[in-house]
Order: C-alpha cells, then sequence, then structure tokens
C-alpha cells in the first residue's frame, strides 16, 4: 500500500470513529438513553487515533515532513473531523505524493526514525505486528489509567 493510501485509510477511519463517538456522547449526555455508544465507539476511536499517528509517524519520517505538518497532522486527529481538512491540505501542497522511499532498494536510512522505518518496509508483517502490538499496548495502558478525567485528580 502507497503512502497516501495508507494515510487516507486511517484519516478517514478517524472521521468516521469521530462521527460515531459524538453519537455515542448524544445518546448519554443529550437523550440520556445509553452510555454504552460512549464506550464503544469511545475505544474503536482511541485504536484508531493510535493507528493514525503511527501512520503520520511514518509519513513525517518517509516523506521528510518538516515538524510543524506534522504537528497539523497529529491535531488534526484531535480535533474532530479536521482530518479531512488536513487531509485537502496535504493534497494541495503535494505532501502525500511519492512512494516508500526506504524500502529494500530505496534510500539509505540515516536517522533512527529512517532505520525503523526501513525496517518496517523490509517486514512488513513483522511491522503490522508490531504496530497493533504498540496499538494494543498503549489502548490497555490508557483503560488502566482510567478517563482522561480522572487524571487530574
Amino acid at each position: 500500500m502507497r503512502p497516501r493510501s495508507l494515510f487516507l485509510l486511517f484519516a478517514r477511519a478517524e472521521l468516521v470513529t469521530w462521527a460515531l463517538l459524538i453519537l455515542g456522547m448524544v445518546l448519554k449526555y443529550v437523550t440520556r438513553t445509553t452510555e454504552l455508544g460512549v464506550r464503544v465507539f469511545g475505544l474503536l476511536h482511541g485504536v484508531v487515533f493510535l493507528g493514525y499517528v503511527l501512520v503520520c509517524l511514518a509519513l513525517w519520517t518517509n516523506h521528510r515532513w518538516r515538524s510543524t505538518i506534522l504537528a497539523r497532522a497529529l491535531l488534526a486527529g484531535v480535533v474532530p473531523f479536521a482530518t479531512l481538512w488536513f487531509e485537502k491540505w496535504a493534497r494541495r501542497h503535494k505532501e502525500l505524493t511519492g512512494d516508500w522511499r526506504l524500502g529494500r532498494n530505496g534510500s539509505y536510512a540515516y536517522s533512527p526514525q529512517e532505520h525503523i522505518l526501513a525496517w518496517a518496509m523490509r517486514h512488513p508483517a513483522a511491522a503490522i505486528l508490531l504496530g497493533a502490538l504498540i496499538v494494543a499496548g498503549t489502548t490497555a495502558a490508557l483503560l488502566l489509567a482510567g478517563p482522561p478525567t480522572a487524571w487530574l485528580h
């Protein structure tokens, strides 16, 4: 899968999970019918968001984005529906063009993150598994930590 396609997959999944989470919040706080939507869609949104972060980090490394572009991409994942805005901005500024640069016969990796991405390009199945383990481990740690509102007490 090309970098642009991978980004679009996660950016649009982030959009959908935001919509589902907001629906769950309406059911919980407005209609007061159930909080199941927040629990299920909140977890789903969190998992997709963590995947989106990993994809943004991969594109930052691969496309040699400036830190400000990475910051915009990450902020877009935090603000509801903003991944659509970032996607349009990135297309207009050609920040999603090109293929994977560090593949088997690609460029030499210089930085630590480029070495990681080059390894991922050479071992895609292992990289997907490792990414899934990172997302699952982070999700488990956050679930153990409790809701963000409890962190302030």
